[in-house]
């Protein structure tokens, strides 16, 4: 398989749904800096694109059935289903189980691990960005898109919003990865440290991928043509 080289990250993963463990694997990011040529983005990351082809292409050939769906063929009604069913719900389930681990790892070995106060804090902003961004989806954004043919002047701010609180949740995701050296468990950590950068490391792929859908799948239908929204 050979890979258009000016193909940006966001197009390969939408394409090609299997290549978002590499990207994630590598820390690239597909989802709100997604619009960058893979070339560009091995650059900017300082790995070397030869090596990522080859990842990519073994990655995709050994894909499972549930990573070839082109989710570009699903209904609006189908791809707001699948966020909420699977994203949202994840979410709403995650953040409150990761919550109580994040404290009691911070307290235990914060005064051996000083970021560990940091992450804390960080999660906890996360947590609450997240959960009023949900909100308002379900509420206002999603029903606006399932309306058939929904008012641009209304919908226009609703996606600049989402948008924008996009672009913090990755600020954010990004602090933490560089906060726990990529998920990474010292030496000395207990078995709940473990769980704790498992489960952050699984958050932080899931709300990568549910951003991309949301960024590079659902929204440019309404941004090219929202009068004839689907």
């Amino acid at each position: 398989m050979t890979f258009d080289p000016t193909a940006t990250v966001a197009r390969i993963v939408t394409e090609h749904p299997a290549a978002a463990r590499v990207f994630h694997k590598h820390g690239i990011d597909y989802c709100c800096h997604g619009d960058v040529p893979l070339k560009q983005a091995c650059l900017d990351a300082r790995i070397d694109a030869d090596a990522i082809l080859v990842e990519l292409t073994t990655a995709i050939a050994q894909s499972q059935p549930a990573e070839r769906e082109d989710v570009r063929a699903l209904s609006t009604a189908a791809l707001v289903a699948r966020i909420i069913d699977r994203h949202h719900a994840y979410l709403r389930r995650a953040l409150p189980y990761i919550a109580p681990i994040m404290t009691k790892v911070a307290q235990v070995h914060g005064p051996k691990d000083a970021h560990l106060r940091e992450l804390e804090e960080t999660f906890r902003t996360l947590a609450a960005s997240l959960l009023p961004h949900l909100d308002e989806e379900e509420q206002v954004l999603f029903p606006l898109l399932m309306a058939g043919r929904p008012d641009p002047e209304v919908l226009r701010p609703e996606l600049a919003l989402m948008m924008t609180d996009h672009l913090e949740v990755g600020e954010l995701l990004a602090r933490i990865r560089s906060l726990t050296g990529g998920f990474t468990t010292p030496e000395w950590g207990c078995n709940t440290y473990r769980v704790l950068m498992s489960e952050l490391e699984a958050l932080e792929g899931d709300i990568l991928r549910h951003v991309h859908l949301e960024n590079h799948v659902l929204a440019p239908r309404f941004e090219a043509r929202p009068q004839r929204a689907a």
